[in-house]
């Protein structure tokens, strides 16, 4: 009955990882009035639609890289598939292919990539970093090599003007609800893969894993076939930023997604993540892509180079996953102690 009467408020605040996430929408709040009372025209309604535009690749790459580091693997290979998805569909459609075959061959590489990472880290238990390196230097190989080592092209000089503005309508410049497209499309992917997250047993098996792999094999969950799903997550993730940066230039470039990595990952620790596998939540990474790019947005605006921003953000980064790797030695000592008590 106590349980019943328990205030909801408290029950919110006890959710695995909420609390992390609400000090990450906390901080959002913070340093976007922050920046706006240095320059007012971070307020303006036109800043906001760009901001929200360009904090949907960190918030795809943020869901992708979250999936992996919940079961505590990670995804080097990221920024390669990026490059994979924008290389393959633009030279495809430079060359004529109409747009739907185009995108779903580009889909189809890049969901082999994330199998591969799948197989080589679920089944044969290589260490990520490893495995997901290598396939990050072969990915970026398949980008420079389908256009013999060149960028491709515009888009439109093979599938022409119509149906190439209609494919960058559809990825970038048009807008639906009055909110840019590539904005829309991040938060459905968003919200499709948060409620797999949370509401389904896919879910509880990548929490499980993450939090004792060994534990979750005696309770019958399928490493290997958990594993490789949060791969493919994240090699679909990819899959759509590369559409959007190709359609942001009209073309492929082979040097696409560099980098995204890492910018997955601080979308992830920045909103709560644990780079230690377990705990977390998606709305974290809502909110840690938007802390980012506000980030990056407030900086250019106020006129800071890139290299501060770049330390900026490096220094925030460290200090979430500095955050988590105290509150977690805390929570140890602290179950310890009961455990001798009740001894």
């Amino acid at each position: 009955m106590e349980n019943k009467k328990e205030n909801p408020i408290k029950r919110f605040l006890k959710i695995r990882g909420m609390g992390a996430a609400l000090i990450a929408f906390a901080a959002l709040i913070i340093i976007y009035l922050a920046f706006g009372l240095i320059n007012n025209k971070v307020f303006t309604a036109t800043n906001i639609h760009n901001l929200l535009r360009s904090m949907s690749k960190y918030l795809l790459i943020g869901v992708g890289q979250a999936y992996l580091l919940i079961t505590g693997n990670i995804d080097l290979s990221i920024g390669s598939v990026v490059a994979m998805s924008s290389m393959i569909s633009a030279t495809l459609m430079s060359h004529g292919t109409p747009i739907i075959p185009a995108i779903l061959v580009a889909l189809a590489a890049c969901l082999l990539a994330g199998l591969i990472n799948g197989i080589l880290v679920g089944k044969f238990q290589l260490p990520p970093f490893i495995a997901t390196l290598g396939t990050m230097f072969c990915g970026r190989g398949v980008a420079y090599i389908v256009n013999n080592n060149r960028n491709t092209d515009a888009i439109s000089s093979g599938i022409g003007k119509e149906a190439g503005d209609l494919f960058q309508n559809i990825f970038y410049y048009g807008k639906t609800f009055g909110l840019f497209n590539p904005f829309i499309i991040a938060f459905v992917v968003f919200l499709v893969f948060f409620f797999i997250l949370s509401k389904t047993r896919t879910g509880r098996h990548i929490y499980a894993i993450g939090s004792n792999v060994e534990a979750a094999k005696l309770s019958g969950v399928s490493v290997f076939s958990t594993t490789t799903k949060a791969y493919l997550v994240s090699a679909f993730c990819s899959w759509i930023v590369g559409l959007i940066l190709c359609a942001q230039a009209s073309m492929g470039n082979m040097e696409a997604g560099v980098s995204y990595e890492m910018y997955g990952v601080a979308a992830g620790v920045i909103g709560g993540i644990s780079p230690l596998g377990g705990t977390g939540l998606l709305l974290g990474v809502l909110a840690g892509s938007a802390v980012w790019q506000t980030l990056e947005n407030g900086l250019n605006m106020v006129g800071a180079q890139v290299g501060l921003q770049r330390i900026v953000i490096g220094v925030i980064v460290v200090f979430s996953v500095l955050l988590d790797v105290l509150f977690r030695g805390g929570s140890k000592v602290k179950a310890a102690k009961k455990a001798k008590k009740a001894e």
